[in-house]
């Protein structure tokens, strides 16, 4: 029996279609990450969507499918929510502040992000790892930028990609889901001043 086709491979070709398969989506978020995968239903995403459950099948095969495509949605739009809000950056320590605000406010309104991950990394692995993984090499290519321009200084930008995306991502369940009581511009300017000054107090010396 042939193996039905990738999501990807289901691309709408017209707005309309577009715009259903995005409500299909949003829902989606919705249910995974207030009820979980395994508790949430095909019929919950449809019905929060406003669309027959019929319709669901037009664009995705299962909840697994659905899960995948969300994740790997919620990357791209994350991805170039970020690069939007640091495109005016004047150099690599002002992208990064710039970034790490933009990434906090944007965990605020996606109260849900956290939780479909999560699940994602117990229904399909590979897809948690491909939403870090492309993050990785897309904030690489910039930390590698900023290191050709003298911004910072040589190192393993690899090894700092992941320091810095685990940074953020504490700080984004930390300060933008759990709890809130420290204002964001605060954050980010300590943030800012560890990555300028480091943390060791060297008395004054270079």
């Amino acid at each position: 029996m042939a193996e039905m086709p990738d999501s990807r491979d289901r691309v709408p070709r017209t707005r309309r279609g577009a715009a259903t398969r995005a409500r299909l989506l949003g829902a989606a978020e919705e249910a995974f990450g207030s009820r979980g995968f395994h508790r949430a239903g095909i019929s919950d995403i449809t019905l929060v969507a406003g669309v027959a459950q019929g319709t669901f099948y037009s664009y995705f095969r299962n909840k697994e499918d659905v899960l995948r495509e969300l994740v790997r949605n919620m990357g791209r739009d994350l991805r170039a929510h970020l690069a939007a809000e640091v495109m005016d950056a004047t150099d690599r320590l002002d992208a990064e502040a710039r970034g790490l605000r933009a990434f906090l406010g944007y965990v605020a309104g996606h109260p849900w992000m956290y939780r479909v991950l999560q699940e994602a990394q117990f229904v399909d692995e590979s897809i948690y790892r491909e939403y870090y993984e492309a993050f990785g090499e897309s904030y690489l290519r910039l930390l590698d930028s900023a290191r050709d321009a003298g911004e910072v200084r040589p190192g393993d930008n690899r090894v700092r990609v992941w320091a810095l995306m685990g940074m953020a991502h504490f700080l984004g369940l930390r300060y933008g889901l759990w709890q809130r009581d420290v204002p964001l511009d605060d954050v980010v300017a300590t943030v800012r001043d560890l990555l300028q000054n480091g943390l060791v107090d060297n008395g004054g010396r270079p």
